[in-house]
């Protein structure tokens, strides 16, 4: 029994301890914690900040009921017009939603994932997919749960637009957050070309500066009409505090309006149509941010086009030293010119929408005629300074001999054997009506004898060894030194050239 006991009890535990569950892995427990924190602190801050603002409003109008349930389902409506979702309120369509709060909360989002990478030490776009995934779903998601809860309600929206705007605005920027910290993927920056990334930089360098003479223009627009715009605030604190929280909303609106404005397209408000060349009067809502408009045209507002085209100049300037081919650096200014194009389509559109169905609807820039114009004025100064401020490659060399050198001798074609060299040099030498044609071949072969004879200069001696290996003998009486007295003796020379065999005469060989 003693030993069954000890078969059923594991000899590396007690048999009166209690099994362990398996506790979850520390490292895992922290990794999710991550994700959970990045997937719910854009939501939870933004529909916090939307709360407050609205509570705000209540607290100081004098026409408003404050209750605690109703600021914080209007902050449901307010945080999807945060992410350009368009509402309606009492089923009049509200598409002109401001910019501020949604360039706040796609940098909340941008950072949020940047942090959560780095927190979890990603190195790579694809280590990083979760944290872009949770963020997308959890906007995705909420979203469509406060359009859900927003049908039957004065202020309502679609849910279907309600859960892809948040989702696709969130995934974006999530993703350029990741980018900041983990960088592009391998293989997508060795194919990127450098000089498209620096057109690309110096796109949103143009961009920038065009929303900079839009907001200088803004600016100062205001400041001409200040009695104007202290007008139209109202005399209680909480009206005038309202008006002035909604103009710094609709700030950037305002803005885009004005670049739209100073680059040549302009921009409407319901039956308003205010452009550099032209002005329609119409009427104006009661908001102190557009205070500024004009209620007539000017004929020294073309004047305000040196403004893009200052922009257009510094952009050239920024691209003069990029590469000393004028061509590259030509080429970086028109991917420049596209970035600053795509940049006011995407602002205009967002900037603009329905206004309800009163005289103010609607509010738009025309968005193709600015993406156009916005290209030309970027294209064509900084393609001009760029050009011509850039260094430019030396002139390749010209083929041919230098003045004071000497001319290199023609090769000679590889296709030209030697017989035909030596053809056209005896042509040259010897022309053909200098050499007369021996009569018969007695003559020929005793021309040829002479020729030899002469140019042995006299046969001062024979060589022994040749004479031996041809088999020529000599009789003992002919003295070396008279070359007569070879043809003198012809049956010596008959005999041992019989002797040799070869059938050729000895003066010849030689």
């Amino acid at each position: 029994m003693v030993s069954g006991m000890q078969v059923l009890t594991r000899p590396d535990r007690p048999s009166g301890d209690e099994p362990v569950e398996d506790t979850p892995d520390p490292a895992t427990a922290a990794r999710l914690r991550v994700l959970l924190a990045a997937a719910l602190g854009p939501l939870v801050t933004g529909y916090a900040v939307v709360a407050t603002l609205l509570a705000l409003i209540a607290l100081t109008s004098e026409r408003t009921e404050f209750s605690t349930g109703g600021v914080l389902l209007s902050a449901g409506p307010g945080w999807l017009a945060a992410y350009q979702v368009q509402l309606g309120i009492g089923g009049h369509p509200l598409g002109v939603l401001p910019l501020l709060p949604t360039i706040a909360v796609l940098l909340l989002v941008t950072r949020t994932a940047s942090g959560a990478a780095q927190r979890l030490g990603c190195r790579s776009l694809r280590q990083a997919i979760p944290v872009i995934a949770v963020i997308t779903g959890a906007h995705l998601l909420f979203g469509l749960v406060i359009g859900l809860f927003s049908l039957g309600e004065p202020v309502r929206a679609n849910p279907a637009l309600a859960a892809v705007v948040p989702g696709v605005f969130a995934g974006l920027t999530a993703t350029g957050g990741v980018l900041r910290r983990c960088g592009l993927p391998p293989a997508l920056s060795e194919r990127l070309d450098p000089l498209a990334l620096r057109g690309l930089r110096t796109g949103l360098l143009g961009l920038f500066a065009l929303i900079a003479t839009g907001a200088l223009v803004l600016l100062a627009a205001t400041a001409f009409s200040a009695r104007t715009v202290a007008d139209l605030f109202e005399p209680s604190i909480g009206g005038s505090l309202g008006l002035f929280l909604l103009s710094v909303l609709y700030l950037p609106n305002g803005v885009v309006a004005a670049m739209s404005f100073v680059s040549g397209p302009g921009f409407t408000i319901g039956e308003l149509n205010v452009h550099l060349i032209g002005y329609r009067g119409g009427a104006v809502p009661a908001v102190p941010l557009l205070g500024g408009i004009p209620e007539h045209g000017a004929g020294w507002w073309p004047v305000l086009l040196v403004l893009p085209l200052a922009v257009g100049l510094l952009v050239g300037w920024s691209v003069r030293n990029v590469d000393d081919d004028a061509a590259a650096r030509i080429r970086t200014v028109v991917v420049a010119g596209a970035v600053v194009g795509f940049g006011c389509v995407l602002l205009g559109t967002l900037s603009g929408g329905r206004l309800g169905d009163g005289p103010f609807d609607p509010v738009s820039v025309p968005v193709g005629v600015a993406s156009i114009v916005a290209f030309c004025w970027i294209v064509i100064p900084a393609g001009f300074v760029a050009f011509f401020a850039g260094a430019h490659a030396p002139p390749k060399p010209v083929a041919g001999p230098v003045a004071g050198e000497a001319a290199e001798p023609e090769p000679v074609e590889e296709d030209a054997t030697d017989e035909g060299v030596a053809e056209s040099v005896a042509d040259e030498e010897t022309p053909e009506d200098d050499v007369d044609e021996p009569e018969s071949a007695d003559e020929a072969g005793d021309t040829a004898d002479s020729a030899d004879l002469a140019e042995d200069d006299g046969f001062d001696e024979f060589d022994a060894e040749a004479d031996a290996e041809l088999g020529l003998e000599l009789p003992e009486d002919v003295p070396l030194d008279d070359p007569e007295d070879l043809d003198a003796q012809p049956g010596a020379v008959t005999e041992s050239t019989e002797d040799s065999g070869d059938g050729k005469r000895p003066d010849a060989d030689r």
